[in-house]
């Protein structure tokens, strides 16, 4: 069992819980479900830096990196510092998010919000929607290609963009006309082994109908100027910054360097 598969049969468990504690029909009642979503795709399109800042506590290749990371000063940081939008963990086992970080962290917040979590489940758009998130992620590992078409075209429906994200040419058949943002993740979730050259292989064989996204791996600026060469409009960064003592100003810094 590879770790991926790990995560998605915790994850299973996990939102079943959810489901039979808090019903979709509560999660339609709550405030920030009524909001109309801000657009990251048009955030990408027009930026300087196209940097999606990641609020990220561990992972399960490095453990810890900012334990105690405050969601509200990081995230509320990141906007002030002109993130194009904010990545934030909701995954406690593997990530240290949770549901909870993201509800702090949205009246900080001006730009997009993607709820970064493991979305197996059709439940998970409504919670997203309701913690106040704008985008969601799909992971194409994680899901059939039908999965990848009903989930999408759902979060389509409640408003939401959505970010598939690929690590091989063939996860590229999960696209669809449903998805926003296309995101090549240079860390392979199976083996957790992480290359840059993944986005650049795979950069001419993303349809240019999708917004396309760096995800991982990115620490030096001139790499994100060699992935815009190459077509791409927006890069996920979070280690980078979340190893730092001030991940918002390390943001700063990088936005200004690529200006």
């Amino acid at each position: 069992m590879t770790i991926l598969d790990k995560i998605i049969v915790d994850k299973r468990i996990e939102v079943a819980s959810r489901k039979a504690t808090t019903p979709i029909a509560d999660l339609e009642k709550t405030p920030d479900f009524r909001k109309t979503c801000l657009s990251l795709k048009q955030n990408l399109l027009n930026s300087e830096s196209g940097i999606i800042a990641e609020f990220k506590r561990k992972s399960p290749s490095l453990g810890w990196i900012h334990e105690h990371a405050d969601v509200v000063q990081v995230t509320g940081g990141y906007s002030r510092a002109g993130a194009s939008g904010i990545s934030i963990l909701t995954d406690f086992p593997y990530f240290g998010g949770t549901p909870q970080d993201l509800m702090a962290a949205r009246p900080q917040v001006t730009c997009p919000i993607l709820r970064k979590d493991f979305v197996i489940d059709e439940y998970q758009l409504f919670e997203a929607k309701a913690m106040g998130a704008d985008v969601v992620l799909l992971i194409a590992a994680a899901l059939t290609v039908k999965e990848a078409l009903e989930l999408a075209r759902r979060a389509q429906e409640l408003g939401l963009e959505v970010l598939l994200e690929v690590h091989n040419a063939e996860e590229l058949g999960h696209a669809n006309d449903h998805v926003d943002m296309l995101g090549v993740n240079n860390r392979n979730l199976k083996t957790f082994e992480q290359s840059i050259q993944t986005s650049f292989e795979l950069a001419t064989l993303i349809p240019d109908q999708f917004v396309k996204v760096s995800e991982s791996g990115i620490s030096k600026l001139e790499t994100v100027k060699q992935l815009r060469e190459v077509g791409y409009k927006g890069f996920l960064m979070g280690e980078n910054f979340m190893k730092e003592n001030d991940p918002a100003e390390a943001l700063k810094r990088s936005i200004d360097g690529l200006k």
